[in-house]
Protein backbone atom coordinates (compact mmCIF):
# COMPACT_ATOMS: atom_id res chain seq x y z
CA UNK A 1 0.00 0.00 0.00
CA UNK A 2 1.52 3.43 -0.57
CA UNK A 3 2.81 5.28 2.28
CA UNK A 4 1.62 8.80 3.43
CA UNK A 5 4.02 11.28 2.91
CA UNK A 6 5.43 13.02 6.42
CA UNK A 7 4.26 16.25 7.68
CA UNK A 8 6.35 19.46 7.34
CA UNK A 9 7.45 19.38 11.37
CA UNK A 10 8.56 15.79 10.98
CA UNK A 11 10.99 16.98 8.16
CA UNK A 12 11.86 19.93 10.41
CA UNK A 13 12.80 17.63 13.28
CA UNK A 14 15.00 15.62 11.06
CA UNK A 15 16.94 18.31 9.96
CA UNK A 16 16.96 20.04 13.22
CA UNK A 17 18.56 16.70 15.01
CA UNK A 18 20.85 16.56 11.69
CA UNK A 19 22.08 20.28 12.88
CA UNK A 20 22.95 19.23 15.91
CA UNK A 21 25.02 16.25 15.14
CA UNK A 22 22.30 13.10 15.42
CA UNK A 23 23.19 10.48 12.76
CA UNK A 24 20.82 8.66 10.35
CA UNK A 25 20.20 5.85 12.19
CA UNK A 26 20.16 8.16 15.39
CA UNK A 27 17.43 9.88 14.17
CA UNK A 28 15.63 7.07 12.45
CA UNK A 29 14.73 5.35 15.76
CA UNK A 30 13.74 8.68 17.78
CA UNK A 31 11.04 9.45 15.13
CA UNK A 32 10.63 6.24 14.52
CA UNK A 33 10.67 5.94 10.43
CA UNK A 34 13.13 4.45 8.21
CA UNK A 35 16.41 5.68 8.25
CA UNK A 36 16.45 6.06 3.73
CA UNK A 37 13.29 8.51 4.47
CA UNK A 38 15.57 10.63 6.82
CA UNK A 39 18.42 10.30 4.39
CA UNK A 40 16.33 11.62 1.83
CA UNK A 41 14.96 14.47 4.06
CA UNK A 42 18.53 15.59 4.88
CA UNK A 43 19.72 14.92 1.00
CA UNK A 44 16.83 17.20 -0.53
CA UNK A 45 17.52 19.89 2.51
CA UNK A 46 21.29 20.52 1.25
CA UNK A 47 20.20 21.33 -2.03
CA UNK A 48 17.59 23.07 -1.81
CA UNK A 49 17.61 24.56 1.81
CA UNK A 50 14.29 23.68 2.52
CA UNK A 51 11.98 21.41 3.77
CA UNK A 52 9.16 22.63 2.21
CA UNK A 53 7.14 21.00 -0.81
CA UNK A 54 8.77 22.24 -3.87
CA UNK A 55 6.36 22.49 -7.35
CA UNK A 56 5.98 18.68 -8.87
CA UNK A 57 5.87 18.64 -13.39
CA UNK A 58 1.96 17.59 -12.91
CA UNK A 59 -0.11 15.43 -11.02
CA UNK A 60 1.48 12.68 -8.38
CA UNK A 61 1.21 9.35 -9.42
CA UNK A 62 -2.17 6.97 -7.72
CA UNK A 63 0.37 4.39 -7.92
CA UNK A 64 3.14 3.57 -5.90
CA UNK A 65 6.45 2.62 -7.32
CA UNK A 66 6.37 -0.71 -6.10
CA UNK A 67 3.09 -1.25 -8.22
CA UNK A 68 4.58 0.34 -10.91
CA UNK A 69 7.41 -2.20 -11.39
CA UNK A 70 4.92 -4.74 -10.22
CA UNK A 71 2.48 -4.28 -13.57
CA UNK A 72 5.99 -4.13 -15.85
CA UNK A 73 6.99 -6.89 -14.36
CA UNK A 74 3.52 -8.98 -14.87
CA UNK A 75 3.25 -7.58 -18.66
CA UNK A 76 7.15 -8.74 -19.00
CA UNK A 77 6.82 -12.53 -17.82
CA UNK A 78 3.16 -13.08 -19.33
CA UNK A 79 3.18 -10.98 -22.63
CA UNK A 80 -0.73 -12.27 -23.27
CA UNK A 81 -2.23 -10.46 -19.84
CA UNK A 82 -4.81 -8.09 -20.50
CA UNK A 83 -5.01 -4.44 -19.52
CA UNK A 84 -8.41 -5.83 -17.95
CA UNK A 85 -6.31 -8.36 -15.93
CA UNK A 86 -3.53 -5.82 -15.00
CA UNK A 87 -6.41 -3.32 -13.92
CA UNK A 88 -8.21 -5.70 -11.71
CA UNK A 89 -4.81 -6.93 -10.21
CA UNK A 90 -3.80 -3.03 -8.87
CA UNK A 91 -7.46 -2.78 -7.59
CA UNK A 92 -6.64 -5.78 -5.32
CA UNK A 93 -3.79 -4.01 -3.89
CA UNK A 94 -5.58 -0.90 -2.86
CA UNK A 95 -4.83 1.02 -6.17
CA UNK A 96 -7.61 1.22 -8.76
CA UNK A 97 -6.61 3.43 -12.02
CA UNK A 98 -8.18 3.87 -15.41
CA UNK A 99 -6.72 1.38 -18.07
CA UNK A 100 -5.02 4.37 -19.66
CA UNK A 101 -3.11 5.07 -16.85
CA UNK A 102 -1.71 1.51 -16.82
CA UNK A 103 -1.20 1.48 -20.24
CA UNK A 104 0.83 4.74 -20.03
CA UNK A 105 3.24 3.17 -17.18
CA UNK A 106 3.54 0.21 -19.51
CA UNK A 107 4.73 2.47 -23.00
CA UNK A 108 7.63 4.40 -20.55
CA UNK A 109 9.03 0.99 -20.01
CA UNK A 110 9.21 0.23 -23.57
CA UNK A 111 6.58 -2.19 -23.86
CA UNK A 112 3.58 -1.63 -26.45
CA UNK A 113 0.24 -3.60 -27.36
CA UNK A 114 0.95 -5.61 -30.50
CA UNK A 115 -0.86 -8.23 -32.56
CA UNK A 116 1.02 -11.32 -31.99
CA UNK A 117 2.38 -12.64 -34.89
CA UNK A 118 1.22 -16.29 -35.99
CA UNK A 119 4.33 -18.89 -36.39
CA UNK A 120 4.04 -22.54 -37.29
CA UNK A 121 3.88 -24.79 -33.89
CA UNK A 122 7.62 -26.20 -33.65
CA UNK A 123 8.55 -28.97 -31.85
CA UNK A 124 12.21 -29.31 -30.54
CA UNK A 125 12.77 -31.52 -33.63
CA UNK A 126 11.63 -29.38 -35.79
CA UNK A 127 13.63 -26.38 -34.45
CA UNK A 128 16.97 -28.74 -34.37
CA UNK A 129 15.61 -29.58 -38.35
CA UNK A 130 15.32 -25.54 -39.19
CA UNK A 131 18.92 -24.90 -36.95
CA UNK A 132 20.98 -27.78 -39.28
CA UNK A 133 19.60 -26.48 -42.17
CA UNK A 134 20.19 -22.66 -41.91
CA UNK A 135 23.88 -23.56 -40.43
CA UNK A 136 24.57 -26.56 -43.50
CA UNK A 137 24.18 -23.24 -45.76
CA UNK A 138 26.67 -20.91 -43.76
CA UNK A 139 29.16 -21.35 -46.42
CA UNK A 140 26.74 -20.71 -49.84
CA UNK A 141 27.81 -17.57 -51.90
CA UNK A 142 24.79 -15.47 -52.80
CA UNK A 143 25.12 -16.96 -56.72
CA UNK A 144 24.25 -19.91 -55.21
CA UNK A 145 20.77 -18.54 -53.86
CA UNK A 146 20.60 -16.78 -57.42
CA UNK A 147 19.93 -20.48 -58.77
CA UNK A 148 17.00 -21.07 -56.41
CA UNK A 149 13.70 -21.56 -57.96
CA UNK A 150 11.12 -21.18 -55.23
CA UNK A 151 7.83 -22.80 -55.55
CA UNK A 152 4.93 -22.91 -53.56
CA UNK A 153 0.67 -23.40 -53.92
CA UNK A 154 -1.72 -20.83 -52.22
CA UNK A 155 -5.70 -19.97 -52.31
CA UNK A 156 -7.03 -17.18 -53.36
CA UNK A 157 -10.16 -15.71 -52.73
CA UNK A 158 -12.57 -13.88 -54.74
CA UNK A 159 -13.61 -11.49 -51.55
CA UNK A 160 -10.85 -12.91 -48.97
CA UNK A 161 -8.59 -10.48 -48.42
CA UNK A 162 -8.75 -9.42 -44.92
CA UNK A 163 -6.42 -6.17 -44.97
CA UNK A 164 -7.47 -3.13 -43.21
CA UNK A 165 -8.64 -0.37 -45.21
CA UNK A 166 -8.81 3.24 -44.41
CA UNK A 167 -12.15 5.48 -45.72
CA UNK A 168 -13.05 9.23 -44.84
CA UNK A 169 -16.51 9.56 -43.72
CA UNK A 170 -18.16 11.75 -41.28
CA UNK A 171 -19.75 10.93 -37.94
CA UNK A 172 -22.30 7.69 -38.33
CA UNK A 173 -21.43 7.19 -42.25
CA UNK A 174 -19.55 3.89 -41.05
CA UNK A 175 -21.90 2.16 -42.26
CA UNK A 176 -22.81 3.75 -45.37
CA UNK A 177 -22.36 1.87 -48.71
CA UNK A 178 -18.92 3.33 -49.74
CA UNK A 179 -17.66 3.25 -46.69
CA UNK A 180 -17.95 -0.69 -46.11
CA UNK A 181 -16.06 -3.38 -48.02
CA UNK A 182 -18.53 -6.32 -49.20
CA UNK A 183 -17.88 -9.92 -47.78
CA UNK A 184 -19.62 -13.24 -48.57
CA UNK A 185 -19.59 -16.71 -46.53
CA UNK A 186 -16.50 -18.69 -47.64
CA UNK A 187 -14.99 -15.83 -49.40
CA UNK A 188 -17.40 -15.77 -52.57
CA UNK A 189 -15.11 -18.49 -53.73
CA UNK A 190 -11.62 -19.54 -54.44
CA UNK A 191 -9.19 -20.70 -56.93
CA UNK A 192 -5.59 -22.72 -55.98
CA UNK A 193 -2.53 -21.59 -58.12
CA UNK A 194 1.00 -23.17 -58.07
CA UNK A 195 3.69 -20.68 -59.36
CA UNK A 196 7.36 -20.44 -59.35
CA UNK A 197 9.96 -17.84 -59.04
CA UNK A 198 13.89 -16.69 -58.94
CA UNK A 199 15.91 -13.82 -58.07
CA UNK A 200 15.67 -13.40 -61.86
CA UNK A 201 11.93 -12.79 -61.85
CA UNK A 202 8.68 -14.49 -61.44
CA UNK A 203 8.25 -17.84 -63.41
CA UNK A 204 4.78 -19.67 -64.51
CA UNK A 205 1.81 -19.49 -62.62
CA UNK A 206 -0.99 -22.12 -63.29
CA UNK A 207 -4.49 -22.58 -61.75
CA UNK A 208 -5.15 -26.04 -59.92
CA UNK A 209 -8.50 -27.71 -61.14
CA UNK A 210 -9.78 -29.85 -58.97
CA UNK A 211 -7.98 -31.71 -55.79
CA UNK A 212 -3.92 -31.72 -55.95
CA UNK A 213 -2.30 -34.90 -56.07
CA UNK A 214 0.89 -36.51 -57.10
CA UNK A 215 0.10 -37.29 -60.68
CA UNK A 216 -1.32 -33.74 -61.42
CA UNK A 217 1.76 -32.28 -59.26
CA UNK A 218 4.08 -33.80 -61.55
CA UNK A 219 1.96 -32.96 -64.61
CA UNK A 220 2.69 -29.05 -63.56
CA UNK A 221 6.34 -29.51 -62.82
CA UNK A 222 6.40 -31.63 -66.56
CA UNK A 223 4.83 -28.48 -68.38
CA UNK A 224 5.83 -25.58 -66.41
CA UNK A 225 9.24 -26.45 -64.21
CA UNK A 226 11.19 -26.66 -66.81
CA UNK A 227 10.01 -23.51 -68.85
CA UNK A 228 9.89 -21.26 -65.84
CA UNK A 229 13.90 -22.27 -65.55
CA UNK A 230 14.52 -21.58 -69.27
CA UNK A 231 12.82 -18.19 -69.12
CA UNK A 232 14.55 -17.21 -66.16
CA UNK A 233 17.52 -18.18 -67.40
CA UNK A 234 18.92 -19.97 -64.89
CA UNK A 235 20.80 -23.08 -66.47
CA UNK A 236 20.63 -26.58 -65.85
CA UNK A 237 22.32 -26.62 -62.68
CA UNK A 238 19.10 -24.70 -60.72
CA UNK A 239 18.22 -25.61 -57.74
CA UNK A 240 14.79 -26.31 -56.63
CA UNK A 241 12.76 -25.39 -53.55
CA UNK A 242 9.54 -27.25 -52.25
CA UNK A 243 7.91 -28.20 -48.90
CA UNK A 244 7.23 -31.85 -47.86
CA UNK A 245 4.40 -32.18 -48.71
CA UNK A 246 3.43 -35.64 -49.68
CA UNK A 247 2.27 -35.48 -53.00
CA UNK A 248 5.89 -33.30 -53.20
CA UNK A 249 7.97 -35.83 -51.57
CA UNK A 250 6.33 -39.43 -53.15
CA UNK A 251 8.49 -41.91 -54.11
CA UNK A 252 7.42 -41.17 -58.29
CA UNK A 253 7.94 -37.67 -57.91
CA UNK A 254 11.25 -37.80 -56.66
CA UNK A 255 12.17 -40.42 -59.12
CA UNK A 256 11.42 -37.65 -61.65
CA UNK A 257 13.46 -35.14 -60.59
CA UNK A 258 16.32 -37.77 -60.70
CA UNK A 259 15.56 -38.95 -64.18
CA UNK A 260 15.21 -34.71 -64.87
CA UNK A 261 18.25 -34.44 -63.43
CA UNK A 262 17.15 -31.45 -61.22
CA UNK A 263 18.29 -30.89 -57.53
CA UNK A 264 16.15 -30.31 -54.85
CA UNK A 265 16.74 -28.51 -52.08
CA UNK A 266 16.39 -30.41 -48.85
CA UNK A 267 13.68 -28.12 -46.69
CA UNK A 268 12.80 -28.62 -42.90
CA UNK A 269 9.63 -29.65 -41.98
CA UNK A 270 7.20 -27.18 -40.35
CA UNK A 271 8.86 -24.52 -42.73
CA UNK A 272 6.57 -22.93 -44.58
CA UNK A 273 7.48 -18.89 -43.19
CA UNK A 274 11.22 -19.97 -44.64
CA UNK A 275 9.72 -19.89 -47.74
CA UNK A 276 10.48 -16.70 -49.66
CA UNK A 277 7.67 -17.07 -52.22
CA UNK A 278 4.65 -16.10 -48.75
CA UNK A 279 6.11 -12.42 -49.52
CA UNK A 280 5.29 -12.56 -53.09
CA UNK A 281 1.73 -13.74 -52.01
CA UNK A 282 1.36 -10.83 -50.07
CA UNK A 283 2.11 -8.82 -52.55
CA UNK A 284 0.02 -10.77 -55.08
CA UNK A 285 -3.14 -11.12 -53.19
CA UNK A 286 -3.19 -7.36 -52.57
CA UNK A 287 -2.59 -6.08 -55.93
CA UNK A 288 -5.42 -8.67 -57.52
CA UNK A 289 -8.08 -7.46 -54.61
CA UNK A 290 -6.95 -4.00 -55.58
CA UNK A 291 -8.66 -4.81 -59.22
CA UNK A 292 -11.95 -5.85 -57.55
CA UNK A 293 -12.64 -9.34 -59.49
CA UNK A 294 -16.22 -10.25 -59.77
CA UNK A 295 -16.08 -13.75 -60.42
CA UNK A 296 -13.41 -16.58 -60.71
CA UNK A 297 -12.49 -15.97 -64.10
CA UNK A 298 -11.38 -12.50 -63.86
CA UNK A 299 -10.01 -13.76 -60.32
CA UNK A 300 -7.62 -16.07 -62.20
CA UNK A 301 -6.41 -13.35 -64.66
CA UNK A 302 -6.00 -10.89 -62.64
CA UNK A 303 -3.70 -13.53 -60.81
CA UNK A 304 -1.62 -13.79 -63.50
CA UNK A 305 -0.97 -10.37 -64.63
CA UNK A 306 -0.20 -9.06 -61.14
CA UNK A 307 1.88 -12.44 -61.30
CA UNK A 308 3.57 -11.30 -64.24
CA UNK A 309 3.45 -7.62 -63.20
CA UNK A 310 5.76 -8.33 -59.73
CA UNK A 311 8.92 -6.07 -59.70
CA UNK A 312 12.19 -7.54 -60.00
CA UNK A 313 13.36 -5.73 -56.55
CA UNK A 314 10.79 -7.92 -54.70
CA UNK A 315 12.09 -10.89 -56.19
CA UNK A 316 15.70 -10.35 -55.12
CA UNK A 317 16.92 -13.22 -52.67
CA UNK A 318 20.96 -12.23 -52.90
CA UNK A 319 20.59 -9.11 -50.57
CA UNK A 320 18.91 -10.53 -47.76
CA UNK A 321 20.26 -14.26 -48.46
CA UNK A 322 22.17 -16.13 -46.98
CA UNK A 323 23.14 -14.09 -44.76
CA UNK A 324 19.86 -12.16 -42.96
CA UNK A 325 18.59 -16.01 -42.92
CA UNK A 326 20.97 -17.24 -40.25
CA UNK A 327 20.73 -14.01 -38.26
CA UNK A 328 17.20 -14.23 -37.53
CA UNK A 329 16.27 -10.95 -39.50
CA UNK A 330 13.41 -9.29 -38.54
CA UNK A 331 12.80 -7.25 -42.06
CA UNK A 332 9.59 -6.99 -43.83
CA UNK A 333 11.09 -8.07 -46.68
CA UNK A 334 12.15 -11.41 -45.68
CA UNK A 335 10.65 -12.86 -42.90
CA UNK A 336 13.64 -15.64 -42.34
CA UNK A 337 12.86 -16.78 -38.85
CA UNK A 338 15.38 -19.94 -38.20
CA UNK A 339 14.63 -20.98 -34.38
CA UNK A 340 11.36 -18.90 -33.49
Amino acid sequence: MKNKEHTRQVRDTVVKKFKAGFGYKKISQALNIPRSTVQAIILKWKEYQTTANLPRPGRPSKLSAHTRRRLIRDAAKRPMITLDELQRSTAEVGDSVHSTTISCILHKSGLYGRVARRKPFLKDIHKKCRLKFATSHLGDSPNMWKKVLWSDETKIELFGNNAKRYVWRKSNTAHHTEHTIPTVKHGGGSIMVWACFSSAGTGKMVKIDGKMDGAKYRTILEENLMESAKDLRLGRRFVFQQDNDPKHKAKSTMEWFKNKHIQVLEWPSQSPDLNLIENLWKELKTAVHKCSPSNLTELELFCKEEWEKMSLSMCKTDRDIPQATYSCNRSKRWRYKVLI
